[in-house]
């Protein structure tokens, strides 16, 4: 399939969205009944990022915004906190995208653990500020750290699996533009 198919900027669209569902419905399964003292990582955050640094076309920012918001809503979250916060971030990630190509993973690795980490504090003492009661620090941590460890399979899902590969100078976007 070439890059530059309209069908192909679709389908994979469509693709991040199905994917979204899955985390979400795997989310939502009552799979253990006891609560934990460690969360695991927050999937559905690392894939919008490696997604957003390797082709930003496949994931529009109103697509990000309302999976997102879904998120949010199903899993009992605040509304939109954590949607904006993790918007804001993917868009970040997206500017920074044509830097970031040409630097070596760890560069990559290294600035997504510090969008994760603004995105998951900034949720974190907006919520305290809000007076809403905030899980323990010890959850939030684990968190963070089980969302940056598990980037770099991520990153391996989306490129073997997935085929969502890093731009290279002179591609050309779904519209004829260069990337």
């Amino acid at each position: 399939m070439n890059d530059l198919s309209a069908t192909r900027l679709w389908f994979m669209r469509a693709g991040f969205l199905f994917l979204a569902l899955l985390i979400l419905f795997f989310h939502l399964l009552p799979l253990e009944t006891v609560p934990r003292s460690w969360a695991g990582p927050d999937l559905i955050l690392a894939f919008a990022f490696a997604w957003s640094l390797r082709r930003p076309e496949y994931v529009p920012p109103l697509a990000l915004a309302l999976i997102f918001l879904l998120f949010d809503l199903l899993l009992q979250r605040p509304p939109g906190l954590l949607a904006l916060l993790a918007l804001v971030g993917c868009e970040n990630l997206k500017s920074r995208g044509r830097s970031l190509r040409d630097a070596s993973f760890a560069a990559e690795w290294f600035t997504v653990a510090m969008i994760t980490t603004l995105v998951l504090v900034g949720n974190r003492v907006i919520l305290a500020l809000a007076l809403v009661p905030l899980p323990r620090l010890s959850l939030a941590l684990s968190e963070l750290a089980a969302t940056i460890l598990v980037y770099p399979m991520v990153v391996g899902v989306t490129h073997w699996v997935m085929g969502v590969r890093r731009t290279a100078p002179g591609d050309l976007d779904a519209l004829g533009h260069r990337v």
